[in-house]
């Protein structure tokens, strides 16, 4: 198993981490993260905040991994298996406010992160929670910097 990181040119992608495995690499984008905890939850001897790496995708079968990191509401847990198969994106698309004002996006997805929405920065996407309240420096994507910081993370439940 290797953990990679890429670092972004300054007009390019954020900094993503990868954990390859047999049959599986496991990507991170900590940006992204909120915290739900899915993945933590699910699979505690794959994803293990006491170890280092954190991630370590040879724990448990590629399937059961996949199966997982798609509970990632965020999308900063993604996958790409040994045959080069992404995830599949949920259809038809769905969006859902939840109560303190994000938007948690599945489906597939052409999210635009360039400065007012334009499409310098074109990503395609199958999980997203997107800010609600404008207050994100990771815009448009939420990193509970706005109202959402003073509440209860707990997606699952709202799902």
């Amino acid at each position: 198993m290797t953990d990679r990181t890429s670092d972004p040119s300054p007009d390019e992608a954020p900094k993503l981490k990868e954990y390859d495995g047999e049959g599986i690499t496991v990507t991170f984008e900590p940006r992204r993260c909120l915290h739900a905890a899915a993945c933590v939850h699910g699979l505690p001897d794959v994803f293990d905040l006491q170890k280092r790496p954190w991630v370590q995708p040879d724990q448990a079968s590629a399937e059961r991994v996949a199966e997982v990191i798609r509970r990632c509401p965020s999308g900063a847990l993604r996958y790409r298996l040994a045959d080069g198969a992404a995830e599949a994106p949920d259809s038809p698309t769905t969006v859902q406010r939840l109560s303190d004002g994000r938007l948690l996006v599945r489906g597939d997805l052409l999210v635009r992160t360039g400065p007012g929405g334009t499409a310098a920065g074109e990503r395609h996407e199958v999980r997203a929670v997107l800010c609600g309240c404008g207050d994100s420096a990771n815009q448009p994507y939420c990193d509970h910097s706005g109202p959402c910081a003073n509440g209860d993370f707990d997606i699952a439940a709202e799902r």
